[in-house]
């Protein structure tokens, strides 16, 4: 009798890594009810709630990254690797998994070498158009990478490759087929507490927010009032307070830390204005949105660069460098609300290039490498 899978799924520390490994599992669990779902993420990280909010179990390690602003706090972290390497070991010895995924964060190293030690097969999915130095090496002893961009063979051997996209929220990658797309904008501006006649920005900084582009929406706030521009602000839990004592709601203002009901802003938003991150990307991308994309460059080899001109190139958003985002951002949006066929050009071009069904394809790559069907 066929049982379902065993599946260690690993990744963490911001949602961009989050949300593509909870995608995966629901996946499996879709086709496979009975399936056995874990995850591994290092304590004290957002994974350590975000997972079990999904309905996951969780097993927490202790790892961090290397910090490359301060070396001295990096004294620790050769005694956190080796213990983490002995914890993940110890619980993959035990649950003894069909395969192990990794998504990324720092937590997914460890994890993806003790597997691979151990002979379980292994699958990475890299999210990023530059792939890391971690996947890279791992990439060797993986039975297939997912990606998420073309020409991925300048890092990985090209027969292991398999573009699938980057899995996404459900009700996100559902958006266009459940025909929520741009005729329902209006409904979802009502929806959120806007006005449906007057166009919305939706401002991403990321999980974590991202003190550049919330400076550069503040000093443009003024401008776009006068405009008659409203504003949907994910500041970041970091910088709420700080903002709240500046700036108040208004009617065409809502600032909030963390934005919830995301399919509906992605519907409502006439303009995204977002960091690059690749789990972002790939939403922006399957909800249709036009997008102005402001890369941090304080991320491992500047890859949200990488990523947004991978969209650029492919005339699917806007690329501003973060440098220049306070003098450019309101200039750009002020030309793009006054040029509805360019809004329309770049929400057609990011639609093209969407993948919602990413889930099932990494789904089908598992099923086609390893028989976990007695």
């Amino acid at each position: 009798m066929a049982r379902g899978p065993k599946i260690v799924i690993s990744g963490g520390g911001t949602g961009g890594h989050i949300f593509p490994a909870v995608s995966i599992a629901k996946e499996i669990i879709k086709k496979y009810p009975d399936a056995l779902i874990q995850f591994i993420g290092a304590n004290g990280r957002m994974e350590m709630e975000r997972i079990p909010e999904a309905g996951f179990p969780i097993h927490g390690i202790n790892i961090a990254g290397f910090q490359r602003k301060s070396l001295f706090k990096n004294i620790g972290l050769p005694a956190k690797l080796i213990s983490s390497l002995f914890a993940v070991f110890k619980f993959l010895k035990k649950t003894k998994p069909d395969a192990v995924i990794g998504t990324g964060g720092y937590v997914s190293g460890p994890s993806l070498f003790v597997a691979q030690l151990l002979g379980i097969p292994t699958m990475i999915q890299e999210q990023n158009s530059l792939a890391g130095w971690t996947n890279r090496i791992l990439s060797r002893k993986a039975k297939i990478i997912c990606v998420a961009y073309p020409k991925m063979e300048r890092f990985f051997l090209e027969k292991k490759i398999c573009l699938t996209g980057n899995p996404v929220r459900e009700n996100i990658a559902k958006i266009e087929s459940n025909g929520l797309h741009k005729h329902n904008s209006a409904k979802a501006k009502s929806l959120l507490g806007f006005n449906p006649e007057l166009p919305l920005i939706l401002v991403l900084g990321g999980s974590q927010g991202a003190k550049a582009i919330n400076k550069s929406v503040q000093n443009n706030l003024k401008l776009w009032k006068n405009k008659k521009i409203q504003i949907l602000w994910q500041c970041g839990a970091y910088y709420i307070d700080e903002l709240k004592g500046e700036i108040s709601n208004s009617k065409y203002l809502k600032i909030e830390p963390f934005i919830k009901n995301m399919d509906k802003a992605y519907v409502a938003a006439d303009i995204v204005v977002s960091r690059a991150g690749a789990g972002t990307i790939s939403e922006i991308c399957c909800a249709g949105c036009a997008a102005i994309l402001i890369p941090s460059p304080n991320v491992a080899e500047d890859h949200q660069t990488q990523n947004a001109k991978s969209l650029v190139d492919q005339k699917a958003a806007i690329f501003i460098d973060e440098k220049k985002s306070e003098s450019d951002l309101g200039l750009i949006i002020s030309e793009l609300m006054i040029n509805p066929d360019k809004l329309k050009y770049l929400r057609s071009n990011a639609l093209n290039i969407s993948k919602p069904n990413a889930a099932a394809e990494i789904l089908n790559q598992l099923e086609n490498h390893w028989l976990w069907k007695n």
